[in-house]
Protein backbone atom coordinates (compact mmCIF):
# COMPACT_ATOMS: atom_id res chain seq x y z
CA UNK A 1 0.00 0.00 0.00
CA UNK A 2 2.35 2.70 -1.17
CA UNK A 3 -0.25 5.49 -0.54
CA UNK A 4 -0.56 4.56 2.87
CA UNK A 5 3.22 4.32 3.38
CA UNK A 6 4.00 7.82 1.32
CA UNK A 7 0.72 9.40 3.84
CA UNK A 8 2.73 8.41 6.78
CA UNK A 9 6.00 9.53 5.48
CA UNK A 10 4.17 13.13 4.99
CA UNK A 11 2.86 13.21 8.61
CA UNK A 12 6.18 12.07 10.46
CA UNK A 13 8.61 14.19 8.46
CA UNK A 14 5.85 17.07 9.20
CA UNK A 15 5.60 18.04 5.33
CA UNK A 16 4.93 21.97 5.42
CA UNK A 17 1.99 22.07 2.56
CA UNK A 18 -0.07 19.53 5.24
CA UNK A 19 0.55 21.23 8.49
CA UNK A 20 -0.31 24.56 6.83
CA UNK A 21 -3.46 23.00 5.63
CA UNK A 22 -3.94 21.65 9.39
CA UNK A 23 -3.18 24.77 11.17
CA UNK A 24 -5.77 26.96 9.23
CA UNK A 25 -8.54 24.57 9.66
CA UNK A 26 -7.76 24.60 13.51
CA UNK A 27 -7.87 28.17 13.44
CA UNK A 28 -10.72 28.42 11.56
CA UNK A 29 -12.58 25.53 13.88
CA UNK A 30 -11.75 26.43 17.00
CA UNK A 31 -12.73 30.00 16.01
CA UNK A 32 -15.76 29.26 15.13
CA UNK A 33 -16.55 27.58 18.13
CA UNK A 34 -15.41 29.93 20.16
CA UNK A 35 -17.71 32.26 19.14
CA UNK A 36 -20.57 29.94 18.77
CA UNK A 37 -20.14 28.83 22.75
CA UNK A 38 -20.18 33.08 23.41
CA UNK A 39 -23.35 32.82 21.54
CA UNK A 40 -24.74 29.88 22.13
CA UNK A 41 -24.18 28.94 25.92
CA UNK A 42 -25.86 31.90 26.91
CA UNK A 43 -28.41 31.69 24.56
CA UNK A 44 -29.31 28.13 25.37
CA UNK A 45 -29.16 28.94 29.55
CA UNK A 46 -31.33 31.75 28.44
CA UNK A 47 -34.16 29.83 26.91
CA UNK A 48 -33.93 27.07 29.58
CA UNK A 49 -34.53 29.73 32.54
CA UNK A 50 -37.30 31.85 30.55
CA UNK A 51 -40.86 31.37 30.66
CA UNK A 52 -42.74 32.89 27.42
CA UNK A 53 -45.35 32.39 24.57
CA UNK A 54 -43.84 30.57 22.26
CA UNK A 55 -40.96 29.02 23.48
CA UNK A 56 -41.98 25.59 22.65
CA UNK A 57 -41.85 26.36 19.52
CA UNK A 58 -38.45 28.26 19.82
CA UNK A 59 -37.06 24.70 21.26
CA UNK A 60 -38.80 23.06 18.27
CA UNK A 61 -37.07 26.16 15.82
CA UNK A 62 -33.52 25.52 17.99
CA UNK A 63 -33.61 21.98 17.63
CA UNK A 64 -34.38 22.15 14.03
CA UNK A 65 -31.46 24.46 13.68
CA UNK A 66 -29.08 21.57 14.68
CA UNK A 67 -29.65 20.14 11.37
CA UNK A 68 -29.08 23.06 8.96
CA UNK A 69 -27.83 22.31 5.49
CA UNK A 70 -24.20 23.30 4.97
CA UNK A 71 -24.06 24.09 1.64
CA UNK A 72 -27.71 26.21 2.20
CA UNK A 73 -25.67 28.61 4.98
CA UNK A 74 -22.86 29.05 2.68
CA UNK A 75 -25.18 30.23 0.50
CA UNK A 76 -26.59 32.65 2.48
CA UNK A 77 -23.13 33.79 3.64
CA UNK A 78 -21.26 34.25 0.03
CA UNK A 79 -24.23 36.55 -1.07
CA UNK A 80 -24.39 38.38 1.97
CA UNK A 81 -20.14 38.78 1.68
CA UNK A 82 -20.68 39.13 -1.99
CA UNK A 83 -19.87 42.68 -3.79
CA UNK A 84 -23.39 42.79 -4.41
CA UNK A 85 -24.46 41.90 -1.23
CA UNK A 86 -25.66 44.20 1.67
CA UNK A 87 -21.53 43.43 3.89
CA UNK A 88 -19.82 43.02 0.61
CA UNK A 89 -17.74 46.11 1.77
CA UNK A 90 -15.93 44.50 4.34
CA UNK A 91 -14.90 42.39 1.95
CA UNK A 92 -14.23 39.27 3.32
CA UNK A 93 -15.55 37.15 0.88
CA UNK A 94 -12.66 34.23 -0.13
CA UNK A 95 -10.61 34.72 3.33
CA UNK A 96 -10.69 32.94 6.36
CA UNK A 97 -12.79 34.78 8.14
CA UNK A 98 -15.93 34.21 6.01
CA UNK A 99 -14.95 30.31 6.49
CA UNK A 100 -15.30 31.23 10.35
CA UNK A 101 -18.63 33.45 9.55
CA UNK A 102 -20.29 30.36 8.50
CA UNK A 103 -18.90 27.81 10.82
CA UNK A 104 -20.33 29.93 13.38
CA UNK A 105 -23.50 29.77 11.96
CA UNK A 106 -23.30 26.43 11.64
CA UNK A 107 -22.21 25.57 15.22
CA UNK A 108 -24.25 27.90 17.54
CA UNK A 109 -27.33 25.70 17.25
CA UNK A 110 -25.67 22.93 18.46
CA UNK A 111 -24.55 24.53 21.01
CA UNK A 112 -26.99 26.17 21.88
CA UNK A 113 -29.64 23.27 21.72
CA UNK A 114 -27.65 20.75 23.94
CA UNK A 115 -27.08 23.75 26.39
CA UNK A 116 -30.24 24.51 27.10
CA UNK A 117 -31.18 20.81 27.32
CA UNK A 118 -28.00 20.62 29.67
CA UNK A 119 -29.30 23.58 31.83
CA UNK A 120 -32.92 23.13 32.18
CA UNK A 121 -31.86 19.43 33.81
CA UNK A 122 -30.00 21.37 36.05
CA UNK A 123 -32.65 23.89 36.80
CA UNK A 124 -35.14 21.34 38.11
CA UNK A 125 -32.66 20.01 40.38
CA UNK A 126 -31.65 23.30 41.87
CA UNK A 127 -34.86 25.67 41.23
CA UNK A 128 -36.32 25.28 44.71
CA UNK A 129 -33.22 26.43 46.48
CA UNK A 130 -31.87 29.04 43.50
CA UNK A 131 -35.58 30.35 44.14
CA UNK A 132 -35.87 30.61 47.94
CA UNK A 133 -32.58 32.39 47.88
CA UNK A 134 -33.99 34.65 45.26
CA UNK A 135 -31.44 34.65 43.11
CA UNK A 136 -31.64 37.28 40.06
CA UNK A 137 -32.40 35.81 36.79
CA UNK A 138 -28.56 36.76 35.27
CA UNK A 139 -27.14 35.38 38.24
CA UNK A 140 -29.01 32.16 37.89
CA UNK A 141 -27.48 31.80 34.59
CA UNK A 142 -23.85 32.18 35.65
CA UNK A 143 -24.66 29.74 38.31
CA UNK A 144 -26.16 27.15 36.56
CA UNK A 145 -23.69 27.59 33.48
CA UNK A 146 -20.25 27.14 36.27
CA UNK A 147 -21.36 24.52 37.68
CA UNK A 148 -22.64 22.78 34.37
CA UNK A 149 -19.32 23.70 32.93
CA UNK A 150 -17.83 20.46 32.60
CA UNK A 151 -21.32 18.78 31.10
CA UNK A 152 -21.04 21.58 28.37
CA UNK A 153 -18.26 20.45 27.44
CA UNK A 154 -19.84 17.71 25.44
CA UNK A 155 -21.95 20.87 23.61
CA UNK A 156 -18.50 21.95 22.53
CA UNK A 157 -17.50 18.66 21.38
CA UNK A 158 -20.91 18.26 19.04
CA UNK A 159 -19.79 21.95 17.54
CA UNK A 160 -16.12 21.25 17.08
CA UNK A 161 -17.41 18.30 15.40
CA UNK A 162 -19.25 19.78 12.74
CA UNK A 163 -16.67 22.45 11.90
CA UNK A 164 -13.87 19.99 11.80
CA UNK A 165 -15.87 18.09 9.85
CA UNK A 166 -17.19 20.83 7.51
CA UNK A 167 -17.15 20.94 3.86
CA UNK A 168 -19.64 22.59 1.35
CA UNK A 169 -20.30 25.71 3.39
CA UNK A 170 -16.07 26.44 3.22
CA UNK A 171 -15.66 25.66 0.21
CA UNK A 172 -18.66 28.06 -1.66
CA UNK A 173 -17.58 31.03 1.34
CA UNK A 174 -13.12 30.47 1.07
CA UNK A 175 -13.09 29.02 -2.05
CA UNK A 176 -10.59 26.48 -1.39
CA UNK A 177 -7.83 28.78 -2.28
CA UNK A 178 -4.15 26.61 -1.80
CA UNK A 179 -2.20 28.48 0.99
CA UNK A 180 -4.97 31.04 2.05
CA UNK A 181 -8.31 29.47 2.47
CA UNK A 182 -7.41 25.51 2.20
CA UNK A 183 -8.84 23.36 5.29
CA UNK A 184 -8.53 19.59 6.04
CA UNK A 185 -11.43 18.92 4.77
CA UNK A 186 -11.66 20.56 1.33
CA UNK A 187 -8.08 19.60 0.92
CA UNK A 188 -9.22 15.86 1.12
CA UNK A 189 -11.94 16.30 -1.24
CA UNK A 190 -10.11 17.99 -3.86
CA UNK A 191 -6.90 15.89 -3.78
CA UNK A 192 -9.17 12.73 -4.10
CA UNK A 193 -10.69 14.01 -6.95
CA UNK A 194 -7.07 15.03 -8.10
CA UNK A 195 -5.76 11.20 -7.63
CA UNK A 196 -3.03 12.79 -5.15
CA UNK A 197 -4.47 10.23 -2.15
CA UNK A 198 -0.80 10.03 -0.58
CA UNK A 199 -1.76 13.73 1.03
CA UNK A 200 -5.49 13.10 1.30
CA UNK A 201 -4.71 10.02 3.19
CA UNK A 202 -2.11 11.91 5.47
CA UNK A 203 -4.96 14.78 5.91
CA UNK A 204 -7.80 11.99 7.02
CA UNK A 205 -4.97 10.41 9.32
CA UNK A 206 -4.33 14.07 11.19
CA UNK A 207 -8.21 15.00 11.31
CA UNK A 208 -8.48 11.89 12.50
CA UNK A 209 -6.13 12.35 15.32
CA UNK A 210 -6.74 15.46 16.00
CA UNK A 211 -10.70 14.51 17.40
CA UNK A 212 -9.50 11.53 19.14
CA UNK A 213 -6.98 13.94 20.95
CA UNK A 214 -9.39 16.44 21.89
CA UNK A 215 -12.00 14.07 23.18
CA UNK A 216 -9.48 12.33 25.32
CA UNK A 217 -8.96 15.61 26.62
CA UNK A 218 -11.96 16.64 27.67
CA UNK A 219 -12.46 12.93 28.88
CA UNK A 220 -9.80 13.45 31.31
CA UNK A 221 -10.62 17.32 32.14
CA UNK A 222 -13.99 15.50 33.41
CA UNK A 223 -12.40 12.53 35.06
CA UNK A 224 -10.34 14.99 37.01
CA UNK A 225 -13.13 16.87 37.91
CA UNK A 226 -15.30 14.43 39.63
CA UNK A 227 -12.33 13.11 41.11
CA UNK A 228 -11.77 16.47 42.59
CA UNK A 229 -15.67 16.93 43.31
CA UNK A 230 -15.65 13.25 45.30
Amino acid sequence: MPENLSALDLVLTGDPALFAIVRLALVVSLSAVLLAALIGVPLGAAIALSSFRGRDAAIVFLNAMMGLPPVVIGLIVYLALSRSGPLGEWGLLFTPQAMVIAQTILVTPIIAALARQTIEDLWLEYRDELTAMDVRPLRRITTLVWDARFSLITALLAGFGRAAAEVGAVIIVGGNIDGFTRTMTTAIALETSKGNLPLAIGLGLVLIAIVLAVNGLAWALRRAAERLAG
